[in-house]
């Protein structure tokens, strides 16, 4: 008899309830037990897990993984999905093996290149992927500069912080003046240059932005599953221009995608997204963990969580081939239940008393979750939601 496999996934993307629905659903019709962590008591993640804990708040990385593998321990975890302090627990891959615990996650100095967008973008370019030009902002005459320089050469400007996920703090510059026009219909990233320079120069505080042009649409993020001996077993792409979604197996999008992964070290699940500068595809941004949109690919017949975990578990998949590519599709909210009864929350590893155990996920209190916060396919996935 198969013996069923414990996944634990902690602090992660609310939309990875797909995540978890489609380890559940295996093709090899496994059983699947998961344990989930957060800091948020009303996460729909908790109630999609099989059992639950609130997470510790405040701890150092040293003490989180600690945290970690005391989790790993006591719950009997097979294989650990880490999102919060992967930095940190990835250092440690040996001791969670002396437990029996698998890491889904890249090589320490895979996180290491890929924390810091300038120092991704450097490495990336030395092995001929393209990347779009780009220029380091500390402060606001470093900004200035750099945004000068990008529109006499006829692009928008834009920036982001060097480190950091998804699109917290992206915002596009714009000369025009603040008006009336800016406060009619919803937000925007559209932020005034001078705003942005009296903000810098009031706070006095420095930042670390990388500013660069706006870039085109199509957007297409790859999703790679790599081996631990560097060779990826799928490289699928997800397409978005506007609205529209899709899904491409073009070269010019999974060539580069498959030399960054197969180069760095990005085992098991990585997601990897281009965009246009002029006519050419460029690197926008590497992503170490599994994306927000991975269930997607289940409409072409894939499912990338259980093939992960399969080869987190020593039991390589081969090369994971979708049978077909689906047909566009859009998002669309819906609702995603959350539990009846709120977790309390979780004491500090030094206090006396132990951590509360393992409670039981439920599912009877039903929230309808915002439209701009969950986003959900004709296949019931879903994309874009908050931690």
């Amino acid at each position: 008899m198969v013996s069923r496999v414990r996944v634990w996934l902690n602090r992660t993307y609310a939309e990875n309830v797909f995540f978890m629905d489609q380890l559940r659903r295996n093709p090899s019709d496994r059983a699947v037990e998961i344990h989930a962590t957060h800091g948020d008591a009303d996460s729909p993640v908790l109630a999609a897990a099989d059992t639950a804990d609130l997470e510790p708040e405040g701890l150092s990385p040293a003490a989180y993984v600690e945290y970690a593998l005391d989790q790993c321990q006591r719950r009997g975890i097979d294989v650990f999905v880490p999102r919060l302090e992967q930095a940190a627990i990835v250092a440690h891959r040996a001791d969670f093996e002396a437990i029996g615990t698998a890491l889904l996650a890249p090589t320490p100095e895979a996180v290491a290149v890929f924390e810091d967008k300038v120092v991704a973008y450097e490495a990336v370019r030395a092995i001929g992927v393209p990347v779009p030009p780009w220029y380091r902002a500390r402060n606001a005459d470093e900004l200035v500069a750099a945004v000068e320089e990008l529109e006499e050469a006829g692009h928008r400007a834009c920036f982001k912080p060097a480190s950091g996920a998804g699109g917290v703090g992206f915002r596009v510059i714009t000369r025009a003046p603040f008006s009336l026009v800016h406060l009619s219909g919803f937000p925007t990233p559209y932020v005034q240059l001078d705003m942005v320079v009296e903000a810098l120069q009031q706070s006095g505080e420095a930042v670390d932005w990388l500013v660069m042009p706006r870039l085109e649409q199509p957007e297409v993020s790859v999703d790679c599953l790599t081996g631990p001996d560097n060779r990826v077993r799928m490289a699928i792409g997800r397409s978005k221009n506007g609205r529209r979604r899709g899904f491409t197996l073009q070269e010019q999008w999974l060539e580069p995608a498959r030399r960054i992964a197969e180069g760095f070290g990005l085992h098991y699940l990585s997601n990897i997204q281009f965009r246009m500068f002029g006519d050419e595809p460029v690197l926008m941004d590497v992503n170490t963990r599994p994306a927000g949109g991975l269930h997607q690919l289940s409409l072409c017949g894939v499912n990338a969580p259980w093939a992960a975990v399969q080869l987190a578990l020593g039991e390589d998949p081969g090369e994971v081939v979708p049978p077909f590519l689906g047909q566009d599709y859009t998002v669309v909210s819906g609702p995603r239940p959350l539990r009846a009864v709120s977790l309390p929350h979780q004491r500090f590893e030094d206090s006396a008393e132990p951590l509360l155990p393992a409670v039981p996920a439920q599912a009877e209190a039903v929230v309808t979750v915002a439209a701009e916060t969950v986003e959900v396919t004709p296949a019931g996935a879903a994309e874009a939601l908050p931690l």
